[in-house]
């Protein structure tokens, strides 16, 4: 996912639980949206999530293939961020 549309999705998430974030390789990690940084000197963009057992996950935007909201419901089905 790009790293402006994955910003634009997580941004509105900051400090929400329950979402989950799914990377290239097929990995989820769900959990509380703790912490995005964009631009710090020699780093990726990332986003770091806090799970359930207290573990923080650091993500960077880059690798992001899916973000889903499972606060939000439409349908009975759980809302989720467009791929790309």
């Amino acid at each position: 996912m790009e790293v402006t549309k994955a910003l634009a999705a997580l941004q509105p998430l900051y400090g929400k639980d329950n979402i989950e974030i799914v990377v290239e390789d097929g990995s989820r990690v769900r959990g509380v949206v703790r912490s995005m940084k964009m631009t710090q000197a020699l780093t990726k963009p990332s986003v770091k999530m806090e799970r359930a057992d207290g573990e923080i996950i650091k993500v960077p935007f880059d690798t992001i293939t899916e973000i889903i909201d499972h606060n939000q419901t439409t349908n009975g089905d759980a809302a989720a961020a467009p791929r790309s």
